[in-house]
Protein backbone atom coordinates (compact mmCIF):
# COMPACT_ATOMS: atom_id res chain seq x y z
CA UNK A 1 0.00 0.00 0.00
CA UNK A 2 1.53 3.15 -1.08
CA UNK A 3 2.45 5.78 1.81
CA UNK A 4 -0.25 9.07 2.16
CA UNK A 5 0.59 12.12 1.45
CA UNK A 6 -0.29 15.79 1.65
CA UNK A 7 -1.27 17.89 -0.98
CA UNK A 8 -0.71 22.00 -1.08
CA UNK A 9 -3.03 23.50 -3.96
CA UNK A 10 -2.35 27.06 -4.73
CA UNK A 11 -4.79 28.81 -6.90
CA UNK A 12 -5.06 31.44 -9.70
CA UNK A 13 -7.73 32.67 -12.34
CA UNK A 14 -5.92 30.78 -15.14
CA UNK A 15 -3.27 28.15 -13.36
CA UNK A 16 -2.96 26.32 -9.89
CA UNK A 17 0.33 25.11 -9.08
CA UNK A 18 0.02 21.93 -6.50
CA UNK A 19 2.38 20.90 -3.91
CA UNK A 20 2.28 16.85 -4.17
CA UNK A 21 3.78 16.13 -1.21
CA UNK A 22 5.58 17.79 2.03
CA UNK A 23 8.94 17.34 0.04
CA UNK A 24 7.26 16.32 -3.15
CA UNK A 25 7.48 17.77 -6.92
CA UNK A 26 5.66 20.95 -7.31
CA UNK A 27 3.52 20.90 -10.87
CA UNK A 28 1.36 23.69 -12.38
CA UNK A 29 -2.16 22.95 -14.07
CA UNK A 30 -4.74 24.73 -16.31
CA UNK A 31 -7.16 26.10 -13.67
CA UNK A 32 -10.00 24.51 -15.99
CA UNK A 33 -11.31 20.60 -16.55
CA UNK A 34 -8.46 19.72 -18.65
CA UNK A 35 -6.02 20.74 -15.89
CA UNK A 36 -8.45 18.86 -13.47
CA UNK A 37 -8.23 15.75 -14.85
CA UNK A 38 -4.16 16.05 -15.42
CA UNK A 39 -4.07 16.90 -11.81
CA UNK A 40 -6.35 13.54 -10.90
CA UNK A 41 -4.63 11.08 -13.13
CA UNK A 42 -1.10 12.38 -11.43
CA UNK A 43 -3.06 11.41 -7.82
CA UNK A 44 -4.32 7.94 -9.57
CA UNK A 45 -3.00 5.34 -7.12
CA UNK A 46 -1.59 7.27 -4.36
CA UNK A 47 -2.93 7.47 -0.75
CA UNK A 48 -3.94 10.93 -0.61
CA UNK A 49 -4.72 12.29 3.40
CA UNK A 50 -5.83 15.78 2.67
CA UNK A 51 -5.75 18.35 -0.14
CA UNK A 52 -5.59 21.82 1.00
CA UNK A 53 -6.37 25.38 -0.96
CA UNK A 54 -7.20 28.83 -0.07
CA UNK A 55 -10.34 30.52 -0.72
CA UNK A 56 -9.87 32.37 -3.63
CA UNK A 57 -12.92 34.57 -4.00
CA UNK A 58 -14.37 31.66 -5.93
CA UNK A 59 -11.46 30.35 -8.34
CA UNK A 60 -11.30 27.46 -6.17
CA UNK A 61 -14.63 26.28 -6.08
CA UNK A 62 -15.00 23.93 -9.12
CA UNK A 63 -11.45 22.14 -8.48
CA UNK A 64 -12.50 21.83 -4.88
CA UNK A 65 -16.08 19.95 -6.60
CA UNK A 66 -14.16 18.33 -8.87
CA UNK A 67 -11.42 16.46 -6.44
CA UNK A 68 -14.47 16.06 -3.42
CA UNK A 69 -16.40 13.96 -6.41
CA UNK A 70 -13.36 11.84 -6.98
CA UNK A 71 -13.57 10.65 -3.23
CA UNK A 72 -10.26 13.27 -1.74
CA UNK A 73 -10.81 14.50 1.29
CA UNK A 74 -10.46 18.62 0.52
CA UNK A 75 -10.38 21.69 3.09
CA UNK A 76 -10.92 25.11 1.63
CA UNK A 77 -9.26 27.62 4.54
CA UNK A 78 -9.09 31.26 4.94
CA UNK A 79 -6.31 33.00 3.01
CA UNK A 80 -5.07 35.53 6.18
CA UNK A 81 -4.82 31.68 8.23
CA UNK A 82 -2.44 30.64 4.98
CA UNK A 83 -0.35 33.23 4.91
CA UNK A 84 0.12 33.55 8.95
CA UNK A 85 0.94 30.07 8.67
CA UNK A 86 3.40 30.60 5.95
CA UNK A 87 5.09 33.64 7.84
CA UNK A 88 5.68 31.23 10.96
CA UNK A 89 7.28 28.60 8.84
CA UNK A 90 9.61 31.34 7.49
CA UNK A 91 8.32 32.08 3.85
CA UNK A 92 8.77 35.63 4.00
CA UNK A 93 8.51 35.79 0.10
CA UNK A 94 5.33 34.91 -1.64
CA UNK A 95 5.07 33.05 -4.95
CA UNK A 96 2.56 30.49 -6.45
CA UNK A 97 5.40 28.01 -5.59
CA UNK A 98 6.61 28.87 -2.35
CA UNK A 99 2.40 28.75 -1.54
CA UNK A 100 1.36 25.44 -2.54
CA UNK A 101 4.84 24.07 -0.77
CA UNK A 102 3.05 26.13 2.50
CA UNK A 103 -0.15 24.48 1.74
CA UNK A 104 1.12 20.84 2.00
CA UNK A 105 3.04 21.83 4.71
CA UNK A 106 -0.51 23.06 6.65
CA UNK A 107 -2.23 20.25 5.41
CA UNK A 108 0.78 17.67 6.98
CA UNK A 109 -0.08 19.41 10.29
CA UNK A 110 -4.13 19.61 9.75
CA UNK A 111 -4.04 15.83 8.63
CA UNK A 112 -2.27 15.18 12.03
CA UNK A 113 -4.86 17.10 14.01
CA UNK A 114 -7.41 15.47 16.00
CA UNK A 115 -9.75 17.91 14.38
CA UNK A 116 -8.92 17.04 11.51
CA UNK A 117 -12.47 16.51 10.13
CA UNK A 118 -13.59 19.98 10.98
CA UNK A 119 -11.89 21.43 8.40
CA UNK A 120 -12.71 18.88 5.71
CA UNK A 121 -15.14 20.63 2.94
CA UNK A 122 -18.31 19.30 2.65
CA UNK A 123 -19.31 18.32 -0.60
CA UNK A 124 -22.08 21.03 -1.92
CA UNK A 125 -24.76 19.32 -3.94
CA UNK A 126 -25.57 21.14 -7.65
CA UNK A 127 -28.74 22.68 -5.69
CA UNK A 128 -26.62 24.18 -3.57
CA UNK A 129 -23.87 25.26 -5.49
CA UNK A 130 -26.94 26.66 -7.76
CA UNK A 131 -28.43 28.70 -4.47
CA UNK A 132 -24.81 30.11 -3.56
CA UNK A 133 -24.54 31.49 -7.14
CA UNK A 134 -27.95 33.14 -6.85
CA UNK A 135 -27.40 34.86 -2.99
CA UNK A 136 -23.60 35.72 -4.24
CA UNK A 137 -25.08 37.45 -7.64
CA UNK A 138 -27.74 39.35 -5.38
CA UNK A 139 -25.13 40.93 -2.97
CA UNK A 140 -23.44 42.38 -6.44
CA UNK A 141 -26.50 44.47 -7.78
CA UNK A 142 -27.45 45.30 -4.08
CA UNK A 143 -23.55 46.85 -3.89
CA UNK A 144 -24.23 48.80 -7.26
CA UNK A 145 -27.58 49.97 -6.18
CA UNK A 146 -26.05 51.55 -3.18
CA UNK A 147 -22.90 52.81 -5.04
CA UNK A 148 -25.49 55.00 -7.88
CA UNK A 149 -27.79 56.01 -4.69
CA UNK A 150 -24.75 57.37 -3.22
CA UNK A 151 -23.49 59.08 -6.31
CA UNK A 152 -27.06 60.26 -6.94
CA UNK A 153 -27.30 62.23 -3.59
CA UNK A 154 -23.97 64.42 -4.90
CA UNK A 155 -24.31 64.44 -8.57
CA UNK A 156 -24.52 67.46 -10.93
CA UNK A 157 -27.81 68.26 -12.70
CA UNK A 158 -26.37 66.96 -16.25
CA UNK A 159 -25.20 63.64 -14.74
CA UNK A 160 -28.91 62.51 -13.19
CA UNK A 161 -30.71 61.53 -15.98
CA UNK A 162 -27.79 58.48 -16.35
CA UNK A 163 -27.55 57.39 -12.97
CA UNK A 164 -31.14 57.31 -12.56
CA UNK A 165 -31.64 54.80 -15.66
CA UNK A 166 -28.61 52.62 -14.64
CA UNK A 167 -30.45 52.75 -10.68
CA UNK A 168 -34.00 51.69 -12.67
CA UNK A 169 -31.75 48.96 -14.82
CA UNK A 170 -30.14 48.07 -11.48
CA UNK A 171 -33.26 47.51 -9.75
CA UNK A 172 -34.52 45.69 -12.62
CA UNK A 173 -32.08 42.90 -12.59
CA UNK A 174 -31.86 42.38 -8.81
CA UNK A 175 -35.72 41.88 -9.18
CA UNK A 176 -35.49 39.08 -11.82
CA UNK A 177 -32.23 37.41 -9.37
CA UNK A 178 -34.66 37.70 -6.43
CA UNK A 179 -37.41 35.95 -8.11
CA UNK A 180 -34.75 33.01 -9.57
CA UNK A 181 -33.69 33.55 -5.88
CA UNK A 182 -37.33 32.47 -4.62
CA UNK A 183 -38.30 29.84 -7.10
CA UNK A 184 -35.36 28.39 -6.60
CA UNK A 185 -35.45 27.70 -2.92
CA UNK A 186 -39.44 26.75 -3.14
CA UNK A 187 -38.45 23.98 -5.70
CA UNK A 188 -35.55 23.11 -3.80
CA UNK A 189 -35.61 23.96 0.05
CA UNK A 190 -39.14 25.01 1.10
CA UNK A 191 -39.60 23.24 4.18
CA UNK A 192 -36.36 24.68 5.48
CA UNK A 193 -36.78 27.91 4.43
CA UNK A 194 -40.38 28.23 6.26
CA UNK A 195 -38.81 27.02 9.27
CA UNK A 196 -36.20 29.32 9.71
CA UNK A 197 -38.72 31.99 8.37
CA UNK A 198 -40.89 30.98 11.13
CA UNK A 199 -38.38 33.25 13.62
CA UNK A 200 -39.74 36.91 13.66
CA UNK A 201 -36.83 38.99 12.48
CA UNK A 202 -35.36 36.13 10.12
CA UNK A 203 -36.51 37.63 6.22
CA UNK A 204 -36.30 35.98 3.21
CA UNK A 205 -32.10 37.26 2.83
CA UNK A 206 -31.31 36.21 5.92
CA UNK A 207 -33.03 32.38 5.00
CA UNK A 208 -31.29 32.72 1.66
CA UNK A 209 -28.17 33.06 2.89
CA UNK A 210 -28.19 30.55 5.76
CA UNK A 211 -29.30 27.67 3.51
CA UNK A 212 -26.84 29.16 1.08
CA UNK A 213 -23.64 29.69 3.39
CA UNK A 214 -24.68 27.91 6.29
CA UNK A 215 -25.12 24.53 5.29
CA UNK A 216 -23.72 23.22 8.43
CA UNK A 217 -26.60 24.11 10.19
CA UNK A 218 -27.81 21.42 12.65
CA UNK A 219 -24.74 19.46 12.16
CA UNK A 220 -22.68 21.44 14.71
CA UNK A 221 -22.97 22.44 18.77
CA UNK A 222 -23.97 26.06 19.39
CA UNK A 223 -20.35 26.92 20.30
CA UNK A 224 -18.63 25.11 16.94
CA UNK A 225 -21.42 26.95 15.27
CA UNK A 226 -20.76 30.44 16.75
CA UNK A 227 -17.17 29.71 16.13
CA UNK A 228 -17.61 29.17 12.77
CA UNK A 229 -19.72 32.32 11.34
CA UNK A 230 -17.49 34.57 14.00
CA UNK A 231 -19.89 35.11 16.66
CA UNK A 232 -17.91 33.51 19.50
CA UNK A 233 -15.63 36.07 21.69
CA UNK A 234 -12.08 35.02 22.21
CA UNK A 235 -10.15 35.36 25.12
CA UNK A 236 -6.99 37.97 24.91
CA UNK A 237 -5.18 37.04 27.69
CA UNK A 238 -1.77 37.17 28.73
CA UNK A 239 0.25 36.58 32.41
CA UNK A 240 -1.58 38.72 34.14
CA UNK A 241 -3.36 40.57 31.79
CA UNK A 242 -7.01 40.40 30.63
CA UNK A 243 -8.12 41.89 27.20
CA UNK A 244 -11.42 43.13 26.16
CA UNK A 245 -13.26 39.73 24.71
CA UNK A 246 -13.95 40.27 20.57
CA UNK A 247 -14.97 38.08 18.17
CA UNK A 248 -13.63 37.84 14.29
CA UNK A 249 -13.02 36.05 11.78
CA UNK A 250 -16.23 33.24 10.31
CA UNK A 251 -18.24 33.81 7.87
CA UNK A 252 -18.77 37.59 7.33
CA UNK A 253 -21.94 37.58 4.90
CA UNK A 254 -23.45 35.43 7.10
CA UNK A 255 -22.52 37.54 10.33
CA UNK A 256 -23.84 40.77 8.76
CA UNK A 257 -27.27 38.93 7.82
CA UNK A 258 -27.75 38.28 10.97
CA UNK A 259 -26.92 41.62 12.74
CA UNK A 260 -29.91 42.87 10.37
CA UNK A 261 -32.28 39.87 11.26
CA UNK A 262 -31.08 40.87 15.16
CA UNK A 263 -31.91 44.65 14.79
CA UNK A 264 -35.21 42.92 13.73
CA UNK A 265 -35.80 40.98 15.91
CA UNK A 266 -35.08 43.44 18.41
CA UNK A 267 -38.09 45.30 17.89
CA UNK A 268 -41.00 42.43 16.53
CA UNK A 269 -39.53 39.56 18.44
CA UNK A 270 -40.43 39.28 22.25
CA UNK A 271 -38.00 36.57 23.49
CA UNK A 272 -35.17 38.37 21.62
CA UNK A 273 -36.59 41.83 22.99
CA UNK A 274 -36.46 40.59 26.33
CA UNK A 275 -33.20 39.00 26.31
CA UNK A 276 -31.62 42.57 24.63
CA UNK A 277 -33.35 44.76 27.35
CA UNK A 278 -32.02 42.62 30.15
CA UNK A 279 -28.69 42.33 29.16
CA UNK A 280 -28.95 46.46 28.62
CA UNK A 281 -30.23 46.73 32.13
CA UNK A 282 -27.11 45.09 33.34
CA UNK A 283 -25.14 47.05 32.31
CA UNK A 284 -23.60 45.42 28.62
CA UNK A 285 -23.07 48.15 25.55
CA UNK A 286 -25.84 48.13 23.22
CA UNK A 287 -23.20 46.16 20.56
CA UNK A 288 -22.22 44.01 22.51
CA UNK A 289 -25.82 42.99 23.28
CA UNK A 290 -27.10 42.77 19.42
CA UNK A 291 -23.88 40.66 19.13
CA UNK A 292 -25.53 38.77 21.75
CA UNK A 293 -28.70 39.06 20.15
CA UNK A 294 -27.08 37.63 16.65
CA UNK A 295 -25.39 34.40 18.77
CA UNK A 296 -28.88 33.63 20.27
CA UNK A 297 -30.37 34.03 16.95
CA UNK A 298 -28.52 31.36 15.37
CA UNK A 299 -28.68 28.93 18.00
CA UNK A 300 -32.12 28.56 17.67
CA UNK A 301 -31.66 28.32 13.61
CA UNK A 302 -29.29 25.58 14.38
CA UNK A 303 -31.41 23.85 16.83
CA UNK A 304 -34.43 24.09 14.68
CA UNK A 305 -32.89 22.58 12.11
CA UNK A 306 -31.14 20.00 14.12
CA UNK A 307 -34.88 19.21 15.39
CA UNK A 308 -36.46 19.75 12.39
CA UNK A 309 -39.18 21.94 14.69
CA UNK A 310 -40.29 25.62 13.61
CA UNK A 311 -40.17 28.22 16.20
CA UNK A 312 -42.56 27.39 19.28
CA UNK A 313 -42.98 30.34 21.68
CA UNK A 314 -43.54 28.15 24.44
CA UNK A 315 -40.18 26.84 24.60
CA UNK A 316 -38.63 30.21 25.33
CA UNK A 317 -40.96 31.25 27.91
CA UNK A 318 -39.59 31.34 31.48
Amino acid sequence: MPESIVIGIDIAKQTFDAALGVSGRIKTFANDDVGFDTLLANLAGQAVDLIVMEATGGLESNLACALQAAGFAVAVINPRQARDFAKAMGYLAKTDRIDAKALAELAQGLACSPERDRFVTALPTPEQQALQALVARRRQPVAMQVAERQRLSVSHAAARKSIKAMIMAIRTQLDEVETELAKHIETHHADLALRLSSVRGIGPTTVATSIAEVPELGQLSRREMSALIGLAPFNRDSGQMRGKRAIFGGRGQVRRGLYMAALAAIRFNAVIKQFYDRLVAAGKPKKVAIVACMRKLLTILNAMVRTGKAWDDSLHTA
